[in-house]
């Protein structure tokens, strides 16, 4: 693989990073399109790539923003390289971060022009054009030395380039690497060999060789702001967006009680980026009686009129049938926030689960079905804890209730999910009702907020619902919610 093809496939996972989705194949087409434009259009390469590359309005503005971030460098500051610099320091000193300042004081700069040998002259030399001295100046040795003082600004950019993809540098995860992978790029790009080349020069102590010394210095310290620049890009390009999913990751698995309000916003969208992703899992499972698979044994009976020709291709049609689920909700304080991400996650689902009836309680049940179809999630969700949020909770009075209305609409394809914490607050549990749902439906899920060990302390009375259920699980993450989810699509399909 070339180069150019490295650069496009790093580009790509930036691209990806930033939620625009590019497949195997697309990455292909984007290396045969660079390979019939070239690169030396820059424009026409960005509106190649971004037909290529993006498809929707958001993705073609996320790929112009990417874009411009990943093939934009800074000017070298290469015209004044050599020419004025900062008073000369001894090599051996360093910085806290491992960089060399170019920082000196007076003092430092009066010891140097002492051991220079010959007055202040020398000392100053350094700092004239080439075409002020009166000697003849010398040329670097060092590779780096050559590259800074010799070479032009895109043979600079091109070796920063490469010695940033040589220590992988979108590896960057915080902001205070910065200064390490600066000192990693400078020593990939051949500082260490620079650094000697200096410190001989200044112990040589001619006028030639302090003028060069003070040359190489005042380009290595324009070179490192270069570099640095240049590492700050790369973080905010590469380690912005991989900081946003280790964000989602950690709130994926942190406890929903325990979210902050800044966070609900954020757990919304990654509640909607699950939906999608089920959804795309699981609705090719919804009907397969639109084709199905292939009747060979049909296809070749209605065939043989035709001497063996296949022209009526009959296929083995089997309607899957999406899940009936009841979803019964406790919102009282200690558990209204499971209830509200597993209704908002449930009706994000509508495409591909569609007979979704929802209950909530806190003693009383009510249905909320209809207000979830009528309104936005949002104020759904807050009509239905302002509603039904209040008062002691009373498991056994759910039972009850739904005993009396609903449970005549329960049959074998039927799925119940029950979330709360099952703490009664020592009221009768009425755990025969929950038997009766558990004989007459399809599936009984339990889904507990709290940890298996408080399942049997205080008025806890899991011990009485668990035998009545099909499955109970711990589940007070987005990453429990999602599972569940998924197992009961899995099941349908």
């Amino acid at each position: 693989m070339t180069q150019m093809q490295d650069t496009l496939v790093d580009f790509i996972k930036v691209l990806r990073t930033a939620d625009i989705k590019v497949s195997p194949a697309e990455t292909l087409d984007a290396v045969q399109t660079v390979d019939i434009i070239g690169i030396e259009d820059r424009q026409c390469l960005k509106n190649s790539l971004s037909l290529v590359l993006s498809k929707t309005p958001e993705e073609k503005v996320a790929f112009n923003d990417c874009f411009e971030r990943y093939f934009t460098f800074d000017k070298m500051q290469t015209t004044t390289l050599g020419l004025t610099a900062p008073p000369p320091m001894p090599i051996g000193d360093a910085s806290k971060d491992g960089e060399f300042a170019p920082e000196v004081t007076a003092k430092t700069n009066s010891q140097h022009q002492a051991g220079g040998g010959d007055g202040g002259g020398d000392a100053q030399d350094w700092s004239q054009s080439d075409a002020e001295i009166d000697f003849e100046p010398l040329s670097p040795s060092s590779v780096l030395g050559k590259l800074l003082l010799d070479g032009n600004r895109m043979e600079i950019m091109i070796a920063l380039a490469e010695a940033g993809r040589e220590i992988n540098v979108k590896q960057i995860v915080v902001f205070t690497q910065k200064g390490l992978y600066t000192r990693k790029i400078m020593e990939a790009m051949g500082l260490q060999c620079l650094q000697y080349e200096v410190t001989e020069l200044q112990a040589g102590g001619s006028r030639p060789e302090i003028h060069l010394a003070g040359r190489l210095k005042n380009a290595r310290d324009l070179l490192r702001e270069q570099v640095r620049d240049y590492v700050e890009k790369q973080f905010l390009l590469h380690a912005d967006e991989s900081g946003r999913q280790v964000r989602e990751e950690l709130l994926r698995k942190v406890k929903l009680s325990n979210l902050e309000k800044r966070n609900v916003k954020q757990v919304q969208e990654i509640l909607l980026k699950m939906a999608k992703k089920l959804i795309a899992v699981h609705s090719k499972r919804r009907k397969t009686f639109k084709r199905g698979q292939l009747d060979v044994r049909k296809t070749l009976r209605n065939n043989m009129q035709y001497d063996g020709m296949l022209f009526h291709i009959k296929w083995r049609s089997q309607k899957v049938d999406r899940p009936k689920v009841i979803c019964i909700c406790d919102v009282s304080g200690s558990v209204s926030n499971y209830s509200r991400f597993l209704l908002m996650l449930l009706y994000s689902l509508a495409e591909i689960l569609p007979k979704v009836r929802s209950f909530a309680f806190s003693s009383d049940l009510g249905e909320v079905t209809q207000l979830f179809a009528n309104t936005t999630l949002e104020d759904a969700m807050a009509k239905t804890m302002r509603d039904y949020g209040n008062g002691s909770t009373d498991y056994g009075q759910m039972l009850m209730d739904f005993k009396s209305h609903h449970l005549k609409d329960v049959n074998q394809k039927t799925t119940i999910i029950i979330l709360g914490d099952a703490r009664n607050n020592y009221g009768e549990p009425k755990a025969e009702i929950l038997r009766e749902m558990y004989d007459k439906a399809q599936h009984v899920i339990w889904l507990n907020p709290e940890p298996r060990s408080s399942w049997t302390i205080g008025d806890a009375e899991m011990k009485k619902y668990a035998p009545c259920c099909h499955q109970v699980e711990v589940c007070n993450s987005l990453l429990h919610l999602e599972g569940v989810v998924s197992n009961l699509l899995r099941r349908s399909g």
